[in-house]
């Protein structure tokens, strides 16, 4: 067991697994490697190339860079994020709501697959997932939820995972919140029908992943593709590689596992 980055001295020593009935994994930089400084702009820009009827492009990208910005600030819980965003970019550029979506249809059908060379799967990634259902335990996947289902699907395809493996995915279409406001965290506990500390938390970031444990879930801090925030960010309960993680879902503290690639020591990510 290896010390948080955040707040050592108030790092627990020991990960209890014996009350947990859920998992929660975060996506980018946690089950696969990706540069969000990198996906967003590209993603963003394949959008903005379908709206300039409307406004010129750069315009559209720096309205929908805000848009994104809002989902991930501002607590409401009022609407779906998707339905906040569509109104912020009504609001900011003139833009029907069907419009967006045509222009987001023909962005996924002929251009999302453009996106996948930034796409690198984990290799334990599968391992983990098959750990935690050995155990019986749900499996949510709690990407930070500013896309919509078809390109957190493409991403989970590329990382050569299967969507159909988690209870349910947090995406725009369907939560109201975002990490790492509490209220994200509560939203799926909600879901799952589960008190906070039947449920773990896995992922990368100090801030938006850990923050879990401010709604009471225990957190595992997956130190390979490491987001280390310093204001504010979170003390994980445990931290470590991929490897360690699944010798410690598998029983199988300090035996030898499949290699476990340190990969980058750092991507930028949503999540």
């Amino acid at each position: 067991m290896k010390h948080s980055h955040c707040h050592p001295a108030a790092t627990r020593q020991t990960l209890s697994l014996d009350k947990v009935r859920a998992v929660l994994f975060d996506l980018d930089g946690t089950l696969l490697g990706v540069d969000m400084q990198e996906f967003i702009p590209e993603y963003l820009d394949g959008l903005a190339t379908r709206l300039t009827d409307l406004a010129h492009r750069r315009q559209v990208v720096r309205v929908m860079r805000a848009a994104v910005v809002d989902m991930l600030t501002r607590v409401d819980g009022q609407t779906t994020l998707e339905q906040r965003m569509l109104a912020y970019l009504a609001d900011h550029l003139a833009l029907p709501g069907e419009r967006y979506q045509a222009a987001l249809d023909a962005f996924c059908r002929e251009s999302l697959d453009g996106l996948e060379p930034l796409i690198q799967g984990h290799p334990l990634a599968q391992q983990l997932l098959t750990a935690c259902q050995a155990r019986g335990w749900q499996i949510v996947l709690a990407t930070n939820p500013i896309f919509p289902r078809r390109v957190i699907d493409a991403r989970i395809a590329w990382a050569g995972l299967d969507a159909d493996r988690f209870t349910f995915v947090t995406d725009y279409e369907t939560s109201r919140h975002c990490k790492p406001h509490r209220e994200y965290f509560h939203e799926v506990l909600g879901r799952l029908d589960l008190p906070p500390e039947a449920c773990l938390m896995v992922g990368n970031d100090t801030q938006h992943d850990m923050a879990a444990g401010l709604a009471g879930l225990s957190t595992c801090l997956l130190t390979p593709w490491l987001i280390d925030h310093r204001d504010p960010c979170f003390p994980a309960d445990w931290e470590g590689t991929h490897k360690e993680l699944l010798a410690v879902l598998s029983n199988q503290a300090g035996k030898v596992c499949a290699d476990d690639p340190a990969g980058p020591t750092q991507f930028m990510t949503a999540d």
